[in-house]
This record gives C-alpha cells, sequence and structure tokens, in this order.
C-alpha cells in the first residue's frame, strides 16, 4: 500500500512578524477606507511571523512580472535541490528511485516545467513521469499527495516525489487595497516543501483511499485575476463559513473499503494535517486534532499547498503514534476545492491490513 514518508520543509531567511506587517501596512496604505477593517482582520489570524524570500523593503516594490518571476526561477532553483534531498533521504531512496515527479506551486511560472530542470540536475532517471500542477492553490498539496498515491496504485512498485515551491511574497501587489487583497498580505508567507510516496515500504502515513469535492458555484471565492502586473490574489468574504464545516465533513465522507474502516475524527489522538483556519473557525470540540496545522499558519503563515506537507511534518516529529493510527490529510484551494486522503500509521515492521480487491472510488460528499 502506497506510503507517505516524513516530509522535509524549509522556509526563507528573511523574517516578518505580526507587529512589522501591522507597521508595514499602515504605512502603505494610510488612508485607505478599508484599513481599520483590514488591520483587526490581520490581528485576528493568528500568524504571529512569517518567511519571505528577499526582505521586506524589497518586497513592497513591484519590478514588473518578468523579474518577479526571474526571481521566482531563480529562488525555486537555488532552494529545491536541498529539500528533495532530505526527503529523498527521509524515504531512505535515491533520485534513481524515484518513477514520477509532481512540481506544485501557484505563485510562478515555468515552461517547461521545474520539474525538467530537477531531472537533468539532479540525477533523476530521464523517463521520470513528470507531472506539473499549476492552478489549485493552497489545495494543490492535498491533491498531490492524492495523485501519487493514485500513482502508486496503478504501479505498485512505483515511487512518486512531491514537491511543492510557493513564494507568495512575489505576489504581493502594493495598489490592491480591497479586504481580500490586504488580508493576504498580512497572512502568506514563503516555503519550500517536499515529501515521498513510496509504493512499496517505507513508515509514515499508509494512503488507503482519497477524494476529491467542489463546493458548487464558488469558483470566483478564492481566485486569481491576471493583470499586466501579474497575479492579483481576490478572496471572498464568504469563504470562512464556507470553510467552517469542511474538517469534520472530510474526515467522515470517504467511505470505508473491505478490511478498512473509517478515520476516527472523536478522539484527539486521531492524527489530522488539513489546511488551516483562522482559529475562530476551527471545530471548538477537538483542536487538539488540528494543532499542528495551526501551529504552520502560526509560525509561518498560510504557505499555500506547502500547508499540509509542513502540518504532517510536525506529526511525524512528535513521534506520538501508535501501529494503525488512522489520519487524515486534507487541501482546499479555489474552486472551492477540497483534496482528502485518508489512512493508517505504518512502520516496516506494522502488519499490513489487507488492501481491496478492487479500487474503489469515493463517493460524492
Amino acid at each position: 500500500m502506497p506510503t507517505i514518508c516524513k516530509p522535509s520543509v524549509d522556509v526563507p531567511e528573511h523574517v516578518i512578524t505580526m507587529e512589522e506587517t501591522l507597521k508595514f501596512a499602515e504605512e502603505t496604505h494610510h488612508g485607505k477606507p478599508q484599513l481599520p477593517l483590514a488591520l483587526r482582520l490581520i490581528r485576528n489570524t493568528g500568524v504571529v511571523k512569517r518567511h519571505i524570500v528577499q526582505p521586506i523593503e524589497q518586497t513592497l516594490r513591484h519590478p514588473g512580472l518578468e523579474q518577479r518571476n526571474k526571481t521566482f526561477e531563480t529562488e525555486a532553483k537555488k532552494r529545491c535541490p536541498r529539500v528533495i534531498e532530505e526527503a529523498l533521504a527521509n524515504a531512505q531512496l535515491t533520485a534513481r528511485d524515484i518513477d514520477a515527479i509532481i512540481f506544485v506551486s501557484c505563485t510562478g511560472f515555468m515552461m517547461p516545467s521545474m520539474t525538467a530542470w530537477l531531472i537533468n540536475n539532479m540525477g533523476f532517471r530521464t523517463d521520470t513521469r513528470q507531472i506539473p500542477i499549476a492552478q489549485l492553490g493552497c489545495a494543490a498539496g492535498g491533491a498531490a499527495i492524492n495523485r501519487a498515491h493514485d500513482f502508486c496504485t496503478a504501479y505498485p512498485h512505483s515511487n512518486v516525489l512531491i514537491v511543492s515551491c510557493e513564494l507568495c511574497s512575489l505576489c504581493y501587489q502594493p495598489d490592491d487595497d480591497n479586504i481580500g487583497s490586504l488580508l493576504s498580505d498580512g497572512l502568506f508567507g514563503d516555503a519550500v516543501a517536499a515529501a515521498v510516496v513510496r509504493g512499496q515500504g517505507g513508515t509514515g502515513m499508509s494512503l488507503e483511499r482519497n477524494a476529491s469535492h467542489i463546493i458548487p458555484h464558488t469558483e470566483d471565492w478564492i481566485s486569481y485575476a491576471v493583470r499586466p502586473t501579474g497575479f492579483h490574489f481576490q478572496l471572498d468574504r464568504r469563504v470562512p463559513g464556507t470553510m467552517q464545516p469542511s474538517p469534520p465533513s472530510c474526515a467522515t465522507s470517504p467511505p470505508a473499503t473491505a478490511g478498512t474502516s473509517p478515520p476516527s475524527t472523536s478522539t484527539s489522538s486521531t492524527p489530522a494535517a488539513p489546511h488551516p483556519h483562522r482559529p475562530q473557525h476551527l471545530p471548538r470540540r477537538r483542536p487538539h486534532m488540528f494543532r499542528h496545522s495551526s501551529a504552520t499558519l502560526t509560525q509561518y503563515g498560510n504557505i499555500a499547498s506547502a500547508v499540509v506537507l509542513d502540518a504532517l511534518r510536525r506529526l511525524f516529529e512528535e513521534n506520538t503514534l501508535t501501529p494503525h493510527a488512522t489520519g487524515l490529510i486534507a487541501g482546499f484551494g479555489p474552486g472551492i476545492t477540497a483534496e482528502m486522503a485518508v489512512g493508517r500509521w505504518h512502520t516496516p515492521t506494522t502488519p499490513t491490513i489487507p488492501a481491496p480487491r478492487h479500487h474503489t472510488t469515493p463517493a460524492t460528499l
């Protein structure tokens, strides 16, 4: 059964605190009527600090879309290799063992994809499959895990590398002053993450099934407006209310298949790595389940598709899981889309629960 091994995560060296964010927002958008509300919303995010690839003074200037995209490419090529090497080591594999690379990002554009550069420069085989995912936003981390699961289910002896490179600070638009844009200025951070899904062996979360769900008629609630100056983030005020019930429903909706049982959501021991919500939008009865994604939000901000990998990394490092402990991974993003996976904690010495004879497609939520 495919197993996702311990992820590797790295954040840039430049740090901006909540206090600095509020200060720069007041200076940059002074006099704007939406500013008082935006400052209040930023304070309520729970984000204590974020990491960005450039000093804040440089980030606040817009050098043009071409230069920003060049910066994305330069920084991606500089930062991805060491994260990938650590993820491979965590999975006890080498680049030659990888059969497919899934590269996800919504903050920069490259063609050919970053996957081609990785294959040419990091020793991956020339027949390695390339699977870039560019337009799923924050949901792309969950989608990458699910597509890796699907690939390893179809090719049981394969190994898939997932790479997330999100440099959200390169999307800052100094002239945007709507509430959604101002809130995003105080919410998003930069990070690079990687993880390996092994078709056989490995220690980690053994993936049993996955599901996708789109909330109807919400495709314009989280979006980019593409303009000459690049990507302009748009966030509808209805999003928090839409997302509030998502974690518990996602946890229980993928149906059980032969030989397995649905993941428990009633005990705090159940591992969970969902996309982070603001503190007031977490389920009141089970906040302990969301401690890792909350920690990611507090310490790194919203790092888009890298969030689920960082929450999963924290779960590994907590080192409290017992064999067969059930778990949930969930990513949410534009669409509004949810990508979910459930599985069990597995080590090489853990007896394997037989997989169902036929692949079962999860029912619609």
